[in-house]
């Protein structure tokens, strides 16, 4: 078959008429080279489940893809199973999760429909709240607006893993060679839609770690045009905090979301109508949502009270750590991080007497120790991406609980005169000032995954002996490492403390790298700040000159495109 041929095929099989036009005005236009694009396989479907732009065929969102891997997924799934289903704002997110209720219904299960469009951390208590075979979260998190996605949760109430996402792919690619999916109407009795007893519940299991001492406190709250506003207000006013100063602009859902560039926290400018409200208001705290509400980003006031800062990551995620250890007691307790994740908390965790694990990436990792180990008390676990978990009662990371623990933790200092500075530096006197910096290079152009396996397996092939002046005293290979599941990066250990991770991005031409440089204080804080600063920006300098030399700035025919980088300062 032609390209033409198949596409014709998807176009007869499509249930949205807005996909359809679309496919059938490429298909007149005879534009064979993005009908290549859209039809060259399928979405990969692996543990963050499907993600990309909407649109037309196999390799984009669309519903006909909803409901050819719903099918699978069912198919994946006892017979009879049970599914929740959770959608947020974005566009067509309401019409993905009625079209997967119905497969599963058509399919002789109970679909479970969260009402409204709510955070994904409340589907991701939903799952084991109402014992569900398995959940699906139709949301993109905080991709821009033209995305869309389809998350998988299983009946433990994590992110699917290997092999179950393989085995789920398998089904899928089964159901689309098969024909048309059948689907059950929004009146099937195999469709129930939930109450708000659902999100009750999960608001009083938020409340059920008793983190909540002091509850003065004035915060600036954004839900970046998503759906984390009217939970996260209902979540303060039970555990009676103060209202927060809601961003108006950036508090309705709004799927094109129209004040930023990208709707994460992490995003240069994502912040700026918060951070002026605050300023304005005179607040104690910016804390930020994305989109699905599973991510938290803050904000505070410098030290010296005449701007405001975003606090990276991992900062939030020792300052969190510390607050949940500090109210919490036994040997039990567990908490978890990543290996690409500050080494802060292992030696937190070392000085409470408490288990401590490091994990992969995501949080389909991060949760396998609590289950792994059921007889453990899982506290807390985070990674530097701005996703953290405040007890067990969700099996994500979860916006929406990190946000009132974290203004629990402000109220606290505040009762004590004290700010989230005075804990940090109390922290560095006490383990060690654990300065990290993102550094994520970029590499354009068709060939950019290309070059970034090529890269990856130039250091392989011929490691570095020392990195900005610092020999490298150990080389651990993700590959090939018998405590964790293979995936692709390298960890370098340094002379004096320091730490590099390399890795590519999972879905983008990123290489990704996260340094850390460990400083002994002495009782000079500054001293040991402006050390670590310049060891990270020497590092920046050595690894952004070493995996992408640039293309000469002169001589005849064009370069390819070149990586680009960007460093952040998280000292």
């Amino acid at each position: 078959m032609t390209v033409a041929d198949t596409a014709e095929a998807w176009w007869a099989l499509d249930p949205d008429p807005d996909t359809r036009a679309e496919l059938r005005a490429l298909l007149e236009a005879g534009d064979e080279a993005e009908l290549t694009r859209r039809f060259a396989g399928r979405l990969a479907f692996g543990t963050a489940g499907l993600r990309a732009p909407l649109g037309a065929g196999p390799r984009r969102m669309n519903r006909l893809v909803v409901r050819q891997a719903t099918a699978g997924l069912v198919r994946y799934l006892p017979d009879g199973a049970t599914v929740a289903v959770g959608y947020d704002a974005r566009h067509k997110s309401d019409v993905f999760a009625q079209d997967v209720a119905g497969v599963v219904a058509a399919a002789g299960g109970r679909a479970l429909l969260l009402p409204l469009p709510l955070p994904t951390p409340v589907l991701a208590f939903a799952v084991r709240h109402l014992g569900a075979d398995a959940g699906v979260m139709v949301t993109a998190s905080h991709n821009p607006p033209a995305d869309n996605g389809y998350k998988v949760y299983l009946g433990d109430g994590a992110q699917i893993v290997p092999p179950a996402d393989a085995e789920i792919a398998a089904a899928i690619d089964a159901v689309a060679a098969e024909g048309p999916v059948e689907v059950a109407g929004a009146d099937d009795p195999g469709i129930e839609v939930l109450d708000a007893t659902l999100l009750s519940a999960y608001l009083d299991a938020l409340l059920a770690g008793g983190l909540v001492d002091a509850r003065a406190v004035d915060v600036v709250y954004t839900a970046m045009h998503g759906v984390g506003r009217d939970v996260l207000l209902a979540a303060f006013g039970r555990a009676g905090f103060p209202a927060p100063n809601v961003v108006i602009e950036q508090g309705s859902p709004d799927p094109d979301f129209p004040t930023v560039a990208f709707p994460n926290p992490e995003e240069p400018g994502a912040l700026d109508l918060s951070l002026a409200r605050a300023r304005a208001a005179g607040a104690d705290v910016v804390l930020a949502n994305d989109p699905d509400a599973d991510r938290l980003g803050v904000a505070v006031p410098t030290e010296d009270g005449t701007d405001w800062r975003a606090l990276t990551g991992d900062e939030i995620g020792s300052l969190l750590a510390d607050h949940v250890l500090r109210h919490t007691e036994g040997d039990d307790r567990l908490v978890v991080t990543t290996v690409v994740s500050s080494r802060l908390l292992g030696r937190m965790a070392a000085a409470h007497g408490v288990h401590f694990a490091e994990t992969l990436t995501g949080f389909k990792w991060i949760a396998r120790p609590a289950l792994t180990h059921p007889e453990w008390n899982f506290v807390f676990g985070y990674e530097e991406a701005l996703g953290y978990l405040v007890g067990d009662a969700v099996l994500d990371k979860d916006g929406i609980g990190a946000a009132l623990a974290f203004a629990g933790l402000v109220a606290d200092l505040k009762a004590r005169g004290q700010t989230v500075h005075h804990r940090l530096a109390a922290l560095a006197e006490e383990h060690g000032l654990h300065a990290t910096r993102p550094l994520t290079l970029r590499f354009e152009g068709e060939d950019g995954l290309a070059r970034i396996a090529a890269a990856m397996a130039a250091v392989r092939a011929d490691p570095p002996t020392a990195l900005a002046g610092h020999a490298v005293e150990s080389l651990r290979d993700l590959l090939a490492d018998p405590d964790l599941p293979t995936t692709d990066a390298l960890m370098f250990g340094l002379a004096g403390g320091s730490r590099v991770v390399m890795r590519p991005s999972g879905t983008e031409p990123k290489l990704k790298c996260y340094l850390e440089v460990v400083e002994p204080v002495d009782g000079d804080l500054p001293a040991a700040r402006t050390r670590a600063d310049a060891a990270l920006t020497a590092l920046v300098t050595d690894l952004d000159g070493r995996l992408h030399p640039r293309p000469p700035r002169s001589g005849r025919g064009r370069s390819r495109p070149a990586a680009t980088c960007t460093g952040q300062n998280g000292a």
